[in-house]
């Protein structure tokens, strides 16, 4: 009887594990090819981390709003509403402590030191990890595209019902990996 009932049991249980892990899959690339894009203008450093490789960790100048009630003792998560402006960079539209019933994208972001009227937050896509043999000339690329101003730096966002998917790293409209690959051809 014992025998009879693991085995379906022991066969859940490895439908399970394998359905949490497909799910999270899934709503990531169902954020990708049906989501809305936006461009989020982007202050990198690269540190690494021993379990999840190299990576540049992406300060955004998207990080706080005005608002008109006192946020000054909240703590916690937010809901920033975004749009795109007319050169296709995001823009905050409103932020707000719970859920609106308004048709624009959001993100949900966790607020954790706040002045007067101004809510700041972090955006929960700020890490973009990379091959660590690009890594670190990623960062350095993305340095020196923050420090001339002729140049634009952006993270790729794709947001879909607060779900936000890091696509990828561009410096003058051209993916990092590729920014990166001449960059380490032209030292060669």
């Amino acid at each position: 009887m014992t025998k009879k009932l693991a085995s379906p049991v022991l066969v859940l249980l490895f439908l399970i594990q394998l359905f949490v892990p497909a799910q999270m899959i899934y709503e990531q690339e169902d954020a990708l090819k049906s989501g809305r894009a936006y461009k989020f203008k982007t202050q990198p450093i690269d540190p690494s981390d021993p379990f999840r490789g190299k990576y540049i960790v992406l300060n955004y100048d998207l990080d706080s709003f005005e608002t008109e009630e006192d946020w000054s003792m909240y703590r916690g998560n937010v809901y920033v509403y975004l749009r795109n402006d007319t050169e296709g960079y995001a823009t905050i539209k409103t932020v707000s402590k719970t859920p609106l019933a308004i048709t624009e994208d959001y993100v949900i972001a966790e607020s954790n030191y706040n002045y007067g009227k101004q809510v700041n937050f972090d955006l929960p896509f700020n890490r973009f990890y990379m091959n660590e043999s690009k890594a670190y000339d990623a960062e350095v690329s993305v340095r020196q595209a923050q420090r001339d101003t002729t140049k634009t730096c952006y993270g790729l966002v794709y947001i879909k019902n607060g779900r936000a998917v890091l696509k990828n790293v561009f410096i003058d409209n051209i993916p990092i990996q590729q920014h990166v690959e001449e960059y380490q051809a032209a030292i060669e």
